[in-house]
């Protein structure tokens, strides 16, 4: 890599900086939304000025952001003097973004290519961890259909199958029997439901406990620790259904307690940076683990390199210190000269999705209510599958909004969500209404 990513500490963050946001999502709006606040930015572009609320927050920056196209991007950052890459997604991340953009000069949030094998790989993540020691899931790794289909054969206890590759978060099959295990399978290495992302898969044990993402900015040196959150994965409520990319999340996480978390900076994410240092890969960015919290302790389901979706956006909610001056102490190395700070009340989302999410989805649905939602008291509506057209603003996606709120408690942020959600309307829209019913039972 070029610039400052090389382990030493970039500049101080300057009086005015222009940003470029990539990413088109309810992360990134959110995250343009805590950025447009920030009291040193200069210009906020974006790369998806199709999504109205990006577009109401940036610039747009209208040439492609392919990696094959890389220089397109590197002209228009140095002619519209971009100071810092923000990149949300973990796409352009695996594909090198970060490496291609950054300079002496301009710095990038979102970690490099190798560091991104985090996520991207997640056979050579796994591989990572059993090098460190860090805990999770017993697992095997296979290329070869027939040979993982013959170690699911001789198992007692039903597996959870991943494709090792991105697969928009929805690469993990949970199934209940040998049959639906086997299917399953057969859809991800055969059939490539997920594409190449399923050319190796990982068989790993089913772990058991409550699930909790916890995310923390790491500058390659120091690692800076986030409000917890919990998502929630699957389609509908009860946790029954298919996985999805998230279908809503809550923070903080009352149920887990200040020694848990230490145990988990303590034994996962310290161990975890240790064997990226020793792989010679400096890692700059989020590194997100989403853990399981075992009878016998927390465990890694899986590592991220990104903020999650929805997560970012209950995270966003509740930040109360500046976003921008914290990328860019991440960026230029500098996370040991910052303090985060947040709002002590609880935030919740709830995704609202396009009917047939996430299997094909209908589009082009006229939405409703938007305007009545975000206008109630500690609400915010964030974009992630809408488009305007005809005048109005309708569904692109498959999931189409993040309707969050704060509260005093998480059951008071879960009330206000929810009423938010009354409000909007359109045409076979699913959402959950069990989005942290089980922690607000708890208060």
């Amino acid at each position: 890599m070029t610039g400052n990513r090389r382990g030493r500490k970039g500049p101080p963050c300057p009086d005015k900086v222009n940003v470029l946001l990539v990413g088109g999502g309810g992360r990134e709006h959110a995250l343009a939304w805590k950025i447009a606040q920030a009291p040193r930015l200069g210009n906020l572009y974006v790369t998806h000025s199709v999504n109205p609320g990006l577009a109401a927050l940036g610039k747009p920056c209208a040439v492609p952001i392919e990696a094959r196209e890389s220089w397109r991007l590197i002209k228009w950052c140095d002619q519209h003097q971009i100071d810092l890459v923000v990149i949300g997604p973990e796409g352009p991340l695996a594909e090198g973004m970060a490496d291609a953009l950054a300079t002496e000069k301009r710095l990038v949030f979102g970690v490099s290519r190798a560091a991104a094998q985090i996520e991207a790989n997640k056979a050579w993540a796994k591989q990572l961890m059993r090098s460190s020691s860090v805990p999770t899931a017993e697992a095997r790794i296979f290329s070869n259909y027939e040979q993982a289909v013959q170690y699911l054969q001789s198992r007692e206890e039903m597996p959870v199958i991943k494709a090792s590759g991105l697969a928009a978060g929805k690469g993990v099959v949970v199934p209940e029997s040998l049959e639906e295990a086997i299917e399953a399978l057969g859809q991800i290495m055969k059939q490539r439901i997920f594409g190449s992302a399923g050319e190796t898969v990982v068989i790993e044990e089913r772990l058991s406990g409550p699930e909790v993402s916890v995310f923390a900015l790491v500058d390659g040196r120091t690692i800076y620790v986030l409000e917890p959150c919990q998502d929630h994965k699957r389609l509908l409520e009860g946790d029954e259904g298919p996985n999805t990319g998230g279908m809503g999340a809550y923070s903080p996480v009352p149920w887990l307690d200040a020694s848990t978390l230490a145990r988990i900076e303590q034994e996962i994410l310290v161990p975890t940076l240790d064997a990226l240092v020793r792989e010679e890969i400096e890692y700059r960015g989020v590194l997100y683990a989403g853990l399981m919290i075992t009878p016998a302790g927390p465990k890694v389901i899986e590592f991220n390199c990104r903020f999650g979706d929805p997560e970012c956006q209950a995270l966003m909610m509740r930040l109360r210190s500046d976003l921008l001056e914290a990328l860019w102490a991440t960026a230029a190395g500098r996370l040991d000269e910052i303090e985060v700070r947040w709002d002590g009340r609880s935030s919740c989302i709830v995704v609202i999705a396009s009917p047939g999410y996430p299997g094909p989805h209908r589009k082009g649905l006229p939405i409703t209510g938007l305007e009545e939602a975000a206008a109630l008291e500690d609400v915010m509506v964030f974009h992630a599958g809408t488009k305007r057209e005809g005048g109005g603003i309708v569904n692109s996606g498959g999931r189409v909004l993040g309707v969050t709120a704060l509260g005093a408690t998480v059951a008071t942020a879960r009330h206000r969500t929810l009423q938010a959600c009354d409000l909007i309307h359109f045409e076979g829209m699913q959402l959950r209404r069990d989005i942290g019913a089980a922690c607000a039972a708890l208060r």
